[in-house]
């Protein structure tokens, strides 16, 4: 992004935005965010000298505590752009002035307690922007409670849209907690699209019996190479994985409970599916992965694996074709250009 802006500005800046900070460091002595966020920019020349950052948070000890931890962080000083720090609620007049503002390429997360000051026009005004993407946690438990209670109906409508809201409080009416944590985050996600971010990718943490969702951290974005990289750092972030495929989601009953997400055959489905998608088409590896990898849990290598089982099996042909394609982990590789043709599908 940088090498994109600096062909329209001889100063180009990137942004990270922290609305809801924290303090400098943790009860246990652990540094926050922010902290690991500048360090990580004095490290980085390009990152010294190009990085916008802006804290906020409401709580004016945490922002006391944020602002010693920054002033004792080595060198701080040679950041060309110092860290902005306010202490504020985010509201209304936030969403309007970040409505209002053009935007440098900005990271930005948004980690409200519980619902207050998260809308879905609140984080389309974060990812308006060319370059902007956001992170947002969401914390399924009080709005799994709080689609049924009226004193917060004005929350839950500033999220999902008051239509959509009004349907899921008469949808979820005696669900099971599985069938309301699938559905909410669907609605979320769909809220989300049509506020014109069509990339968004949740990534779970359970409790610690492993059987509920307590919150989730949400990526949103409109562009797929930000989805592509966010999907990648997920997938690697995830507590378990069935024949390669990341399952988006940490728990801490998994160590004891190896089977919960397993047994689905994940793979033998994406190559069931290739097949149907893409019946009678020729199209590039790259192409084949863009267009299908939307809202699933697959990554790269795993389309490399399936194609490479479906080639073996002569249900494709790809050119170059395998003897021509270069080994790499035990498996051959599928190039961006790599051309993959899926025969048409059989009449029934």
């Amino acid at each position: 992004m940088l090498g994109t802006a600096k062909r329209y500005s001889r100063d180009p800046k990137i942004a990270y935005i922290d609305l809801f900070c924290g303090p400098g460091r943790y009860t246990d002595g652990s540094k926050s965010t922010p902290i690991m966020i500048l360090e990580n920019a004095l490290r980085n020349p390009t990152l010294r000298d190009s990085l916008v950052t802006l804290f906020n948070d409401k709580d004016p000890e945490n922002v006391a505590s944020l602002k010693v931890a920054i002033s004792e962080i080595d060198n701080i000083s040679s950041l060309k752009n110092q860290p902005t720090i306010y202490c504020s609620e985010v509201d209304s007049d936030a969403e309007k002035m970040f409505s209002s503002t053009k935007m440098c390429p900005t990271f930005s997360f948004v980690d409200p307690f519980g619902y207050k000051g998260l809308s879905a026009k609140f984080i389309r005004a974060m990812i308006k922007d060319w370059g902007s993407d956001s992170v947002f946690f969401f914390n399924y438990g009080r709005i799994n409670a709080g689609i049924s209670n009226p004193l917060v109906a004005k929350h839950m409508d500033a999220l999902f849209g008051e239509e959509r809201a009004e349907k899921m409080r008469d949808y979820v009416r005696n669900k099971s907690p599985a069938k309301r944590e699938v559905y909410i985050l669907e609605e979320l996600a769909n809220s989300l699209k049509d506020i014109g971010a069509p990339y968004v990718l949740p990534f779970k943490f359970k409790r610690v019996d492993g059987k509920r969702t307590s919150h989730a951290l949400v990526f949103v974005s409109k562009h797929s190479l930000g989805y592509g990289i966010m999907k990648d750092i997920m997938a690697r972030e995830s507590s378990t994985e069935d024949e390669g495929v990341p399952s988006f989601q940490y728990s801490p009953a998994d160590a004891s409970t190896p089977l919960l997400f397993s047994l689905s055959r994940p793979l033998k489905q994406l190559s069931s599916d290739l097949c149907n998608t893409f019946a009678g088409k020729s199209l590039t590896f790259g192409e084949i992965f863009a267009r299908h990898n939307v809202d699933t849990p697959y990554i790269q290598k795993n389309y490399r694996h399936a194609l490479n089982k479906l080639e073996t099996e002569g249900r494709i042909t790809a050119n170059p074709p395998m003897a021509k394609r270069q080994m790499r982990l035990g498996e051959r590789t599928f190039a961006e250009r790599t051309m993959v043709t899926f025969p048409p599908a059989k009449k029934s």
